[in-house]
């Protein structure tokens, strides 16, 4: 019995080694690979707004640069992109993401920017590392079973390389597909992979995006109660940007069937709007603007800015253009934080930050995750601020998601499964 024993502990032992060894190795590889390749495409994110701003007049091309990317997907073989929502949808079933997803996504995000339609660069991220980490794995023969961490690992590596937010881009990848359910199984290679696609990006000059919130008042009771008060509202802003997100797609798909010409008229639409604005604030990931909400003392938005950017975006995506949702939601929280933190007696600073946190978890149901983001870019000052007001988002978000493909695995309000689709 000993000897069964004894033998049976260093077989585990083996395989515990093994197992180490090999995602490991993988998540080095993944970090070293996707992380080149998604800071690059930091890199042409930010030459193609640098573009945009000095020759503004470029908006004007929008119309034709959505046909051209309807074009490009289906040259590619792609008539039916389903994005992120593919690839979160494959960690749970195992299916292949095609390798074709990186240069669909690259280009066509990197044209939406140029511009001016207003995206994020994190569903290139996503979409990017996801279909990269499952090439990997078929490179190095990895068997089918493993499809799922590879592909979460090379979500991490891209993520973190964007971002500069490995902590975030760990658990990010590992709660993103199904609410309540956390695999931790890929834990190790995804945090390995966002490390080493952390130092890859940084040699490669991609910077971290990290702020500091100016006129942090104390945290305490009065502040606390405030902060929830303050979190139920954003988390409403939320649920908004959801609900026109998915009604915009729904109404351009019913009334304008041809894809030409639905990003044909999306795209003058953004020009009508933006000329009605007067400015192209709400073009791009605006992610200067983000910034001023946070760092700028004195730098207040409009009430209605964080609606326009919810309409610029929901209309940009909902026709053809490619982008991700994540930076969105990131102004979208910002901006109302600025504007409406200051009614319930916070800076505009410190506003920002907890609007940002709080939409950012309402969308993605990844409450871990939106703590982690905010601890690296705020740092850990803001913890009590940001941990009160991510739980209350995520809760009164009820089981509205930005992933159509998301589960709802465990239910919010009570103990037990209630495994329905985000809405």
């Amino acid at each position: 019995m000993g000897d069964f024993i004894f033998k049976k502990q260093a077989q585990d032992s083996g395989t515990v080694l093994t197992f180490g060894i090999k995602w490991i190795a993988f998540g080095i590889a993944a970090g070293i690979v996707v992380g080149a390749v998604a800071a690059l495409f930091a890199r042409a994110i930010v030459w193609a707004t640098a573009f945009r701003k000095a020759n503004p007049q470029i908006l004007y091309g929008l119309p034709l640069a959505g046909v051209f990317i309807v074009y490009y997907y289906r040259l590619l073989g792609a008539k039916e992109p389903k994005g992120t929502n593919r690839v979160i949808t494959a960690i749970r079933s195992g299916e292949r993401v095609p390798l074709v997803m990186t240069p669909l996504i690259i280009v066509a995000s990197v044209i939406t920017h140029l511009f001016g339609g207003s995206a994020g660069r994190e569903g290139a991220a996503l979409q990017v590392g996801g279909s990269m980490g499952n090439a990997l794995g078929r490179l190095f023969r990895f068997p089918k079973e493993d499809r799922p961490i590879l592909i979460m690992c090379g979500m991490s590596a891209s993520f973190s390389a964007l971002f500069g937010t490995p902590m975030a881009a760990t658990i990010l990848a590992m709660e993103i597909s199904t609410v309540g359910f956390m695999y931790y199984s890929a834990l190790v290679p995804c945090a390995v992979a966002a490390l080493t696609a952390r130092f890859v990006a940084e040699a490669l000059g991609a910077e971290a995006e990290t702020m500091v919130v100016q006129n942090m008042a104390k945290f305490s009771p009065v502040m606390g109660l405030r902060t929830m008060l303050f979190a139920l509202f954003a988390s409403l802003a939320a649920i908004l940007f959801v609900v026109m997100m998915h009604a915009e797609k729904r109404l351009f798909a019913q009334y304008i069937k041809n894809p030409y010409l639905r990003a044909l008229f999306g795209g003058l639409l953004i020009v009508m709007l933006t000329l009605l604005v007067g400015s192209q604030t709400y073009n791009g990931t605006g992610s200067d603007i983000i910034a001023k909400c946070v760092t700028e003392p004195e730098f207040r938005m409009p009430a209605y800015g964080f609606f326009l950017k919810i309409m610029f975006t929901a209309i940009t995506l909902a026709v053809g253009f490619q982008g991700g949702e994540i930076v969105p939601s990131l102004f979208i929280g910002a901006t109302f934080g600025n504007a409406f933190g200051p009614l319930f007696g916070m800076s505009g600073s410190l506003g920002a930050a907890i609007g940002m946190a709080c939409v950012f978890s309402g969308v993605t149901n990844c409450p871990v995750a939106s703590m982690l983001i905010c601890f690296e870019m705020f740092g850990f000052d803001t913890a009590p601020y940001i941990m009160l007001s991510v739980a209350i988002a995520y809760i009164f978000s009820g089981n509205f998601g930005i992933y159509a493909a998301q589960k709802i695995h465990f239910d919010k309000y009570r103990a037990g499964i209630s495994d329905i689709s985000a809405h």
